[in-house]
């Protein structure tokens, strides 16, 4: 997994053993440092931190780090004890959940742990019984500074950064790639929900040889919707993102399947240059919630006013060659939440100089779409997942 670069930062100040201390504040999520910072150990009670946290007081961890894990762990039960408040609409449940989950977000992020820059240009948090997070984090954040600075991150973003390693170590099965595996880098969006992805395996390509058809996949994250293309024999696709993690990403999957002869990854926001000419095929799988993504992660979810989308469809007449086909994947989730009416969608489509040539739908496999306990289950329940087969109207 090859490095990236260090996250813009800020610094936090706190006192400790009767002198003002200064380290700087590390968050992937844009969190900001915190303004008041105390120091914490294996003495506090639970309560008293909670008390601390709703309050806006940062704790700095300096005890064992399995009780920081413990400590964590009891604060998101005690946050969890009010659930999302339930609105007369599904549109007003939506935001209510999002309101919660970024409150919960911010009073676990307020759990801080030491990180150290150790010698080679990689990472130790110095706690009693602290897991090597050098190559985790390294991934993550790329070199360390000069050894022995000092940088304070939530624990909640360290357990993430290790657990998004470990997902690259190990991969992600992908069954329309005959079993083998995605490995996703911390940031971009893991392809954990097969059935966006199998809809591009089973839809039928345009009606030419294989072999000379010219694929787009706009917004590759991982590339694997470029590395499925590739393997049904289009024989040449221009993959594009706009994040350096997501490019690099891309890049490291489509070598290790064996594909990158088939598969370009470029840098470009939407469609890739002039010079690539036209597509047989523009494959897109947007972000499928007009709203704003809080987090880097959440850039794969959000959407904030169908920007991707809209820029989707209003580029891809232009960029189609005569019978060629756009693919739009999207879910309906924003539909049974009132974020977004199919006439809308309908109305972009034909606006864009686009028709509907034909779709192929799927139905969630996660889990809250069959548990009624979780949030906006209803919504979840309905969802269904389209892939839309579109062409140029005068075609």
């Amino acid at each position: 997994m090859s490095a990236q670069p260090k996250a813009e930062a800020g610094t936090v100040s706190w006192d400790e053993g009767g002198r003002r201390r200064t380290a700087v504040w590390r968050s992937e999520s844009g969190a900001r440092p915190p303004r008041r910072t105390a120091v914490a150990d294996d003495r506090m009670a639970a309560d008293i931190a909670y008390k601390l946290v709703c309050e806006g007081t940062a704790l700095l961890w300096r005890g064992d780090y399995h009780g920081a894990r413990q400590l964590l762990a009891a604060l998101g039960r005690r946050v969890d004890r009010k659930p999302p408040k339930q609105g007369a609409t599904p549109r007003e449940s939506f935001h209510l959940y999002r309101q919660a989950r970024s409150r919960r977000a911010r009073v676990l992020g307020m759990l801080l742990v030491p990180l150290e820059a150790a010698p080679g240009g990689s990472y130790a948090v110095p706690l009693r019984r602290a897991p090597d997070v050098g190559p985790a984090c390294v991934a993550a954040y790329g070199p360390s500074g000069a050894a022995g600075e000092l940088e304070l991150v939530s624990l909640r973003e360290l357990q993430g950064v290790l657990g998004a390693y470990e997902w690259w170590r190990k991969g992600v099965t992908v069954d329309a790639l005959g079993g083998e595996r995605i490995h996703p880098y911390h940031g971009v969006f893991s392809p954990v929900r097969g059935e966006y992805v199998d809809l591009v395996a089973q839809a039928p390509l345009p009606a030419r040889e294989a072999a000379r058809l010219v694929a787009f996949d706009i917004g590759t994250g991982t590339g694997v919707l470029a590395a499925v293309l590739a393997r049904r024999g289009v024989g040449r696709v221009v993959a594009t993102d706009v994040g350096e993690r997501a490019l690099a990403c891309a890049r490291e999957n489509v070598t290790r399947l064996g594909v990158a002869g088939e598969v370009e990854v470029v840098h470009a926001d939407l469609f890739p240059s002039e010079e690539a000419g036209q597509a047989d095929l523009a494959v897109c799988n947007p972000p499928w919630l007009p709203a704003k993504p809080t987090s880097v992660l959440e850039q794969a979810v959000y959407d904030p006013d169908s920007r991707m989308l809209r820029g989707f469809l209003t580029g891809l007449a232009g960029r189609l060659a005569p019978g060629g086909e756009g693919w739009l994947i999207l879910s309906d989730l924003a539909e049974h939440l009132g974020l977004r009416p199919r006439e809308q969608l309908l109305d972009w489509i034909e606006g864009a100089g686009l028709r509907v040539v034909g779709h192929l739908d799927a139905r969630p496999r996660h889990g809250r779409a069959g548990d009624p306990e979780a949030p906006l289950h209803a919504a979840r329940a309905a969802e269904t997942t389209r892939l839309w087969r579109l062409g140029r109207a005068g075609d």
